[in-house]
């Protein structure tokens, strides 16, 4: 009798320890999601005082590192992080989840096309807006909660 109480114990024991280990892997996911949306936003502000100053190559790095954050992105949103630690996510990217992937790679791919549309560009205030504001615009319209 005391082997099987022992074992039901363990069980439990292990259960609860798997639903807190799952739920520090939301948090830390969501965590990391705001954190590289706010750092993407505070790159880009950098991005535009650069690019306007004429200091490309600088920029472009900043660019480049901004498409590899909306890569990682794609896979910051699992079924299970749609809730909880302050997340401002919408219920719509669960929703409509292969058009926000489709958002998420479209942003880094114009992050690409931007390292090479701001060497000759004109107006960079135009190319920034088409290459990059765009972006977080038609994303925050339709996948992001008012703050």
């Amino acid at each position: 009798m005391t082997t099987i109480k022992n074992t039901l114990i363990f069980i439990f024991i292990l259960l609860y320890s798997f639903s807190v280990l799952s739920a520090q892997t939301v948090e830390e996911i969501i965590k990391e999601r705001k954190s590289i949306f706010s750092k993407n936003y505070k790159t880009a502000k950098r991005v535009n005082s650069l690019a306007s100053n004429g200091n490309l190559d600088e920029t472009k790095k900043l660019i480049i590192e901004m498409s590899d954050n909306y890569k990682r992105l794609i896979d910051l949103f699992p079924e299970n992080s749609k809730v909880g630690f302050g997340t401002e996510a919408l219920p719509s990217i669960w929703e409509h989840k292969d058009e926000f992937n489709l958002l998420m790679t479209k942003a880094s791919s114009n992050m690409i096309e931007l390292t090479s549309a701001i060497d000759g560009a004109e107006d960079m205030k135009v190319t920034l807006g088409k290459y990059m504001w765009s972006n977080c615009k038609s994303c925050h319209s339709k996948f992001r909660a008012e703050h």
